[in-house]
């Protein structure tokens, strides 16, 4: 659904549309809420991969689901998601199974609502011999173990993508994540949002690393999702240095999502590559006698992957999927930092002297180093401990923010411990000597 005033089928007439488009979705304070976004990897006892079709496989899952309330989503007779209500279920090109969570008031009430997902979903996968594992990247099977979800928008980005990127079949196939969204007022309050959350997003993908095993071997990463990321396509990935600019603003957001190459447009249900021209080129000139809509700009901006990603909300998209101690903390922890202005003020200032230069540096060592990696003359733990702390003091001073600083300690333990979800993976791993069949059952997300 576009935003208020913004039919999706509406021509777009000119540039400055778009940073309307942007304005449009601004919300009063007091209506502001936060939702979370969780991808689960699937495997059966021994670390096999789970196919999409089959009597135990994905669509059998799905399917299940439907009883329970949901409604399917439909695609050449497969089914690629589903809804009920704001909740929705979708699949990742590899399977992977998401919650885009309803939006809520408070950290807390997403926490909840993840845990009432997975306590709905896990017994009927345990019953297929489906387990969820708490990883960032798929810690068994080849790549090409993987079957590939038959989803046509995918089709088009695994044929585009590997010219862009020698892993980005690995990051379609075999990475997860865990991601907040949360709202804004005016654009002043989403770029300042913005630009916090890019300085010191590296330092939560260190705090989050969850995926140091990939094909049954220990690697030399914290977050081989990372790692995976680096190598995917940076025309639409990474740090954008101009949001870290104090004269941020939406029209710059645009301006570099207008030249951003384009996957596809969609028209009747079917994707039609763009043989990779801009969305400006586009804009101007057309294609194929199409021209641009409202619903293609919402298409486009759904299919860049900056670390900190502006659509109708704030989406912060660096942290590993984690164990789910550490999965309920990310919304309170950033509806802490972003949504209390003197805390997203104390955060920045943390590595304001930082260079641009150096956080780029920052975000090519993290996925190896992980909270050893320095930026601003202090080790990433040390910056992590100074942020739950911040992101705390800040839930103080919102509306029910204190269920939510309750959510934080787990993740605070780790930053003073010096220590991520990966380095217990890595315990665990030594311990079973590798064995899969163990390893499953530690490594499972547990309500």
């Amino acid at each position: 659904m576009a935003a208020a005033g913004f039919p999706l089928s509406r021509p777009i007439a000119s540039e400055p549309e778009l940073v309307d488009y942007f304005l449009a979705a601004g919300k009063p304070r007091d209506a502001w809420q936060v939702g979370i976004e969780q991808e689960k990897i699937g495997v059966r006892d021994d670390g096999r991969p789970v196919p999409y079709d089959g009597p135990a496989g994905v669509a059998e899952l799905l399917r299940l689901l439907e009883a329970r309330g949901f409604a399917p989503a439909m695609q050449d007779g497969h089914v690629i998601a589903l809804d009920r209500g704001s909740e929705q279920i979708t699949v990742e090109p590899g399977g992977q199974i998401e919650l885009s969570g309803s939006p809520e008031k408070t950290g807390a009430a997403c926490a909840a609502a993840l845990c009432r997902h997975l306590a709905e979903v896990q017994p009927i996968a345990r019953e297929l011999g489906i387990w969820f594992v708490a990883a960032g990247f798929r810690p068994w099977g080849a790549r090409d173990d993987v079957p590939w979800l038959p989803k046509r928008r995918y089709a088009v980005m695994r044929s585009y993508l590997p010219a862009k990127g020698r892993l980005a079949h690995e990051m379609m196939k075999r990475t997860a994540t865990v991601q907040a969204n949360l709202d804004f007022e005016t654009e002043a309050d989403a770029t300042d949002k913005l630009r916090t959350a890019f300085a010191i997003t590296s330092i939560v993908t260190a705090m989050f690393a969850a995926s140091p095993i990939r094909e049954g071997q220990a690697t030399a990463y914290k977050s081989y999702r990372a790692a995976v990321w680096l190598e995917t396509d940076e025309d639409r990935c990474g740090i954008l240095p101009f949001a870290l600019s104090p004269a941020f603003a939406f029209a710059d957001y645009v301006q570099w999502a207008l030249d951003v190459p384009m996957f596809f447009v969609l028209r009747g249900g079917d994707y039609r590559p763009t043989g990779g021209i801009t969305f400006r080129r586009f804009l101007r000139q057309g294609l194929d006698g199409e021209r641009a809509t409202v619903a293609d700009w919402e298409l486009h901006l759904s299919t860049l992957f900056p670390e900190v990603r502006l659509k109708r909300t704030i989406e912060v998209r660096g942290a590993d999927a984690a164990p789910l101690a550490c999965a309920t903390a990310l919304a309170p922890f950033w509806r802490g930092i972003l949504d209390d202005a003197d805390a997203r003020r104390a955060a920045f200032d943390l590595v304001a002297s930082a260079s641009m230069d150096e956080r780029q540096a920052l975000r090519r060592a993290v996925p190896g180093q992980g909270l050893t990696a320095r930026l601003a003359g202090r080790p990433l733990a040390a910056h992590a401990v100074d942020l739950c702390c911040i992101a705390g003091e800040g839930l103080g001073r919102l509306p029910d923010g204190n269920a939510d600083r309750a959510l934080l300690a787990p993740l605070q333990a780790y930053a003073e411990a010096g220590r991520c979800p990966a380095d217990d993976m890595l315990d665990d791993f030594n311990s079973a000597g590798g064995d899969p069949a163990q390893l499953v059952r530690k490594w499972e997300i547990r309500v």
